[in-house]
């Protein structure tokens, strides 16, 4: 139960507090109360009894006149109960004026005393207190401190909220529970810090053998109140303030389908074979609409959409909705491990580069070509195989300290981001909550705004971060001398030349680096698909959907599951085989040649439910050679024939031939039959020996007949 707000608690807390301690009180209790000096220095961990949230603070910024207000949570995570729980405000009395001491104090520990605690007599709010708190239960608190009570130098200034109170043990003057931010003061100005927001859309993407999305449910809790939930509603809640976009396309294809209620791979066609223009089919289609059901269908007319088809399609539409009008940087398609693909398949990149394209489909929104991975570290290499015009997004980390914003390297421009910002506030509270983070950025560009440079100031957010009320978060940035752009505007404004060998790729990034064996197992994976394709009369768009998914088998989000990107390739690509499997030929089990050539037939079987077109490769021993049909084999779906073939010896034994089975581009189905043909085929030099035998024979009995003829007539 909460105690209502009175003098009098503040009055006997602070007073029992200062007892204790020895702490003299200066006239009415007015002024700020530190923890003492013998506090600072008394042990204490990193875990508290009591957890404390700040889950508003406005305004952002210190204000020229009114109060600040503060509000959040205390939790009790002991498993005692505590009583007559405080919670006091507290600010630090100098300001931190460099970047570098902003960086150094988001290292500080929890215990380290950074500011004092604030209360007045004549301001009861400064304080809220709490009667009882029980293991497990939460409160909220909600605190207004006065301008007059907070401090009037320039700079960013801790500030955040104590809670101390009492158990079975007691009670003393060290906070027993804190949260803590990040408070600037900046004076009124002409000038203004650029700065840039991204927000990327990466997510995992595989896949079930059958080419279904794998973990639905996930994908699901993802889309209603998860990651990728908060981040579009971020968006959304920019309005038209300037944002950035770093999209994944294979993330808007997936929610694609599972709106259209995830479905297996298809072989049905996607061709319509009565009509002209079906030979004028794109060579790239899109994956995403050979991915929807016909609607028509018996199977899909009277269904109901499940929950996870609302939630993809209401995603969707908050996607489409926050997009608009903003700038949109596209990754390759999947999130492909840039720096892998550098050392093991530079095409794998460039393939999925270009399966990205310049426009995010089926909404037609523009996009740029982009490459950044979720830890903002590129290698040389990969930034070497990607094309001048893509944005390079990297980490501040890869260029040490005083890092510039723009850097020009081996060819390329490269935009740099804050990694201190990225990593949110300074703790104990969750360093990536929404305060957290908009008073992380707050500081950052106050105190270059204060600098002389007042270089931009660049934010990709965390791929894990879940950001909650964000129009207050957007409402806070809505101070006059930080301006909001995007991306594009930063690189723009021109950038500092740095040696390539300046650039720091850790040798832990190199380690994390998807590996040979993946990248072979998706271009086996998409060889299968173009190959089922092919084989596939009516069907031209699995290869391109079959390639999709081995793009998003080499993504980054593979790089922390050894094993993962090639088992899931190498499923694929057996239910793949199996399906190329089930067209195959059978050959007689022996054929012989009475002469030196003859005719025999092979049974050539589609157990498919679809059409397809094969040819025939027939692998001999020399001198034997098979002639087979020169054109496609059209085969009706179930349906068999009978495929007549020519062979021709020159010599006379048995030689094996195989008999396989290919797609229209010549690549083996995986299905063969082996038959011997015996060749009785007689050689010349026995025919002609045969031939002059008959000749002598028939010559020796005409010159006999002539000679018996002739003495007949003498006598």
């Amino acid at each position: 139960m909460l105690r209502p707000l009175s003098l009098l608690p503040a009055l006997v807390a602070v007073a029992s507090m200062a007892a204790w301690v020895g702490v003299p009180l200066a006239g009415p209790l007015a002024g700020p109360l530190a923890e003492p000096a013998a506090a600072a220095a008394a042990p204490q961990t990193d875990t508290e009894p009591l957890s404390v949230t700040i889950e508003s603070l406005s305004p952002s910024t210190i204000p020229r006149k009114g109060a600040v207000h503060v509000s959040g949570s205390v939790t009790n995570d002991d498993d005692q109960t505590w009583t007559s729980v405080t919670l006091y405000a507290f600010v630090s009395e100098t300001p931190m004026t460099t970047t570098a001491e902003l960086a150094d104090a988001s290292e500080v520990p929890v215990g380290q005393l950074v500011g004092g605690r604030i209360i007045d007599a004549d301001h009861p709010g400064t304080f809220h207190t709490v009667d009882e708190l029980v293991p497990g239960q939460t409160a909220q608190y909600s605190l207004r401190i006065p301008r007059s009570l907070l401090p009037r130098e320039d700079g960013v200034y801790w500030f955040g909220v104590h809670a101390l109170g009492f158990n079975a043990d007691g009670g003393d003057n060290l906070a027993d529970g804190r949260a803590r931010t990040f408070l600037p003061l900046v004076p009124k100005t002409n000038k203004s810090v650029d700065t840039a927001l991204v927000v990327p859309i990466r997510h995992a993407v595989r896949h079930e053998a059958d080419g279904r999305l794998a973990d639905a449910s996930g994908w699901k809790q993802a889309l209603t109140r998860g990651r990728l939930h908060s981040l579009v509603e971020f968006g959304v809640a920019a309005g038209s303030r300037p944002l950035t976009w770093l999209v994944d396309p294979a993330v808007p294809d997936a929610a694609r389908a599972l709106a259209a209620g995830n479905p297996p791979r298809s072989l049905d066609a996607t061709i319509d074979p009565d009509s002209e223009a079906s030979g004028d089919a794109s060579d790239s289609p899109s994956p995403s609409d050979s991915a929807s059901p016909d609607p028509d269908s018996d199977d899909t007319a009277d269904a109901e959409p499940t929950a996870v088809q609302e939630a993809a399609s209401s995603w969707l539409d908050r996607l489409h909705t926050g997009l608009e009008d903003s700038q949109i940087l596209s990754l390759p398609y999947g999130d492909v491990d840039v720096s892998g693909a550098a050392v093991h398949d530079p095409a794998a990149y460039r393939s999925a580069r270009k399966r990205s394209g310049d426009s995010l489909e089926p909404w037609g929104l523009s996009t740029s070509p982009a490459v950044s991975s979720p830890s903002g570290y590129l290698s040389l290499a990969g930034l070497g195989i990607t094309d001048a015009s893509s944005t390079v997004i990297v980490t501040d980390r890869m260029l040490g300290d005083d890092a510039p914003t723009v850097a020009d390297t081996a060819g390329h421009r490269m935009v740099v981001a804050s990694s201190e910002v990225a990593d949110g506030g300074p703790g104990p509270d969750d360093p990536l909550s929404s305060v957290a983070v908009r008073q992380r950025i707050l500081g950052e560009a106050a105190l270059r705004l204060l600098s002389e440079n007042g270089k931009p100031l660049v934010v990709v957010f965390p791929s894990t971060w879940a950001p909650s009320m964000p129009t207050d978060f957007f409402e806070g940035l809505d101070v006059d001398w930080l301006h909001l752009t995007d991306v594009r505007d930063i690189a723009a404004s021109g950038g500092s030349p740095v040696a390539a060998d300046k650039l720091d790729y850790p040798e832990l990034q190199q380690r994390l680096e998807l590996d040979a064996e993946d990248f072979s197992s998706a271009d086996e994976l998409a060889r299968a698909g173009e190959s089922l394709q092919n084989l596939l009369t009516l069907n031209d768009q699995i290869g391109g959907t079959v390639q999709d998914e081995a793009f998003s088998n080499l993504s980054y989000a593979n790089r922390l599951q050894p094993g993962v990107s090639a088992a899931s390739s190498d499923q694929s690509r057996d239910w793949i085989d199996r399906h190329l499997q089930s067209v195959h030929i059978d050959a007689p089990k022996a054929v012989i040649l009475s002469s030196g050539s003859g005719r025999f037939s092979a049974t050539v079987t589609n157990e498919l439910d679809q059409p397809v077109t094969v040819k025939v490769q027939a692998v001999t021993d020399p001198p034997l050679r098979v002639s087979v049909p020169a054109d496609g084999i059209d085969l009706a779906a179930g349906q068999r024939t009978i495929v007549l073939l020519n062979a021709s010896s020159s010599a006379v034994g048995i030689r094996n031939v195989t008999l396989l089975l290919t797609d229209t581009a010549g690549v083996p189905l995986g299905t063969s039959d082996d038959v011997p043909i015996r060749s009785n085929r007689v050689s010349n030099v026995i025919w002609l020996i045969l031939g002059t035998g008959i000749a002598l024979l028939f010559g020796a009995i005409f010159v006999r007949l002539f000679r018996r003829i002739r003495a007949a007539a003498r006598s």
